[in-house]
């Protein structure tokens, strides 16, 4: 019965996907709940954008994703540094993704790096500092890290789990 269990439970990438994502959430509300002075939930939403539901790509789509969101978070800090509107902030951010993540060869996951950039420049009224904006960088990017270290983490344990249940052999997945 428990290796019965195992068997589908291992076998189902929604399973998966849903464990990263509960993982990724739990680590990201106590970030959040810990660090109330923080504008820790876009740690949370970072997470969620890193770890991918298709198990195949998995590895290399977080490591994208994670360049990616660091990208987008960098280029928005630069941009605030910018004695321009909001709109040209962004915009220039923007533009400026397309181009560095189509040069990096990683042009399929720069809509990442877009919802960084407009992450890091917007701003509520009452805080629109320099300082709010590298909070909000900081968070991204410690969001990106964790995505990246479930997906990474988790992806060998069930690796191993599965050439221990018989779903896979050794030598699938190249490991």
């Amino acid at each position: 019965m428990k290796q019965t269990i195992l068997r589908y439970s291992l076998g189902s990438n929604l399973i998966i996907y849903s464990i990263r994502v509960l993982i990724g959430f739990l680590l990201g509300f106590v970030i959040y709940k810990e660090f109330p002075e923080f504008p820790t939930v876009w740690t949370m939403i970072s997470i969620f954008l890193v770890i991918s539901p298709d198990e195949k790509d998995s590895e290399q789509l977080a490591i994208d994703r994670t360049k990616s969101n660091f990208i987008g978070s960098a280029i928005g800090l630069i941009c605030y540094t910018l004695k321009a509107s909001e709109f040209w902030m962004m915009f220039i951010g923007i533009f400026s993704a397309i181009i560095i993540c189509k040069l990096l060869n990683i042009l399929a996951v720069a809509r990442t790096a877009m919802v960084a950039i407009v992450i890091v420049l917007v701003h509520e009224q009452e805080i629109h500092t320099y300082m709010g904006a590298l909070e909000r960088f900081i968070s991204v990017t410690l969001g990106c890290f964790i995505g990246l270290i479930i997906t990474l983490s988790t992806r060998r344990l069930i690796y191993n789990l599965r050439v221990k249940v018989g779903l896979i052999k050794p030598s699938e997945l190249g490991e």
